[in-house]
C-alpha cells in the first residue's frame, strides 16, 4: 500500500500550512475538511500534481477528535 504523509506546519504567527502526499485526487478534500474543523478556515489552497491522477481503489477511514 502507498504511503501517505500528511505534513504539518506551523508559523511563529500561527499560520497553519498542511501539505498531502500520497493522496491522490480528490480524497485529499476529504483530509483537508478534517483539518479545516480542527484548525480554522482555509484561506488559500493549491493543488500538486497528485490532485489531478486517479484515486487509489484502496478505501480509509478517516476521523478527528477534538478536544
Amino acid at each position: 500500500m502507498p504511503q501517505k504523509d500528511i505534513e504539518i506546519e506551523i508559523s511563529s504567527d500561527g499560520e497553519v500550512k498542511v501539505h498531502f502526499k500520497g493522496i491522490k485526487g480528490q480524497k485529499c478534500l476529504e483530509y483537508s475538511k478534517l483539518f479545516e474543523r480542527a484548525v480554522g478556515n482555509t484561506k488559500t489552497q493549491e493543488f500538486t500534481s497528485e490532485f489531478y491522477e486517479p484515486e487509489s481503489q484502496v478505501g480509509a477511514d478517516i476521523s478527528l477528535e477534538i478536544k
